[in-house]
C-alpha cells in the first residue's frame, strides 16, 4: 500500500495534469500576415480595400474630365482643391476618415492639382499661427491671412442597401459612393461621380 506522502504527491500531480489539460483545451489562434492588396473580406462589409479601390477609381475619373483643363486654360495655373465632408448614410458603421484620406492621397500624388488641408488639421494650424504672433521671434513668425484659398471642394456620401434571403443563408450588400466637385466661389458643380460595389455573401451552417 502507498503511504500518505506518496498518496498526497500522486494527488497533486493528478490535479496539475488536469489543470494543464484545461488550459490547453481552449481555441487556438493563427495569425497570417497579408499584403495591403490581399485584405481578406471576412464579413462582406465595407473595408479598407473598398475605400482604396473606390478612391483610386473616382479620383482617376475626376482628373480626366473637362473641368480641369478648362480651369487651367482660364487661369494659367493648377486648381486648389480641398476634401470636405463625406457623409456615411449607410446602414453600418463606416470610418469615413479612412476613405477621405485615400481621396487626399490620390489627389496630391496625381500632380494635377494643389491641395490644402481642412477640418481639424486646418484648425490646428490656425491655432499654431495665432500662437506664433505672441511667442515666436520676429524672424520666424508666420504671417496671418496668407492661406491658399481653395477653388474647389470635394464632398459626398456613402449609401448601402442589404437584401437577404428568407433563411438568411444568402445576402447581397450594395454600396453606392457619390462624390461631387463644387466651385467654392460660384457653388457650380463641375463634376459628379458614382462608384458602386456589390457583394454576395453565402452563409453555411456549422455542424
Amino acid at each position: 500500500m502507498m503511504n500518505q506522502p506518496a498518496i498526497f504527491r500522486a494527488a497533486v500531480l493528478f490535479a496539475f495534469a488536469l489543470f494543464l489539460t484545461a488550459c490547453g483545451g481552449g481555441p487556438s489562434q493563427t495569425v497570417t500576415r497579408v499584403g495591403a492588396d490581399d485584405t481578406p473580406d471576412l464579413s462582406g462589409r465595407w473595408n479598407d480595400r473598398d475605400a482604396r479601390i473606390v478612391s483610386e477609381t473616382m479620383i482617376s475619373d475626376v482628373l480626366r474630365r473637362p473641368w480641369l483643363q478648362r480651369f487651367k486654360d482660364a487661369t494659367g495655373r493648377d486648381p486648389v482643391v480641398i476634401v470636405g465632408r463625406v457623409q456615411n448614410d449607410s446602414m453600418e458603421h463606416i470610418d469615413t476618415e479612412v476613405f477621405t484620406k485615400d481621396l487626399e492621397r490620390e489627389l496630391i500624388n496625381s500632380g494635377e492639382v494643389r491641395f490644402v488641408a481642412g477640418g481639424n488639421v486646418r484648425a490646428d494650424i490656425r491655432d499654431e499661427r495665432q500662437q506664433q504672433q505672441q511667442y515666436a521671434s520676429f524672424e520666424t513668425v508666420k504671417n496671418l491671412a496668407q492661406e491658399l484659398g481653395a477653388d474647389f471642394m470635394l464632398v459626398g456620401n456613402i449609401n448601402s442597401i442589404i437584401d437577404e434571403s428568407v433563411d438568411r443563408r444568402q445576402a447581397v450588400i450594395f454600396y453606392s459612393v457619390n462624390l461631387e466637385l463644387v466651385n467654392v466661389e460660384t457653388t457650380e458643380k463641375v463634376w459628379i461621380g458614382n462608384e458602386q460595389i456589390r457583394k454576395v455573401i453565402e452563409r453555411r451552417s456549422i455542424r
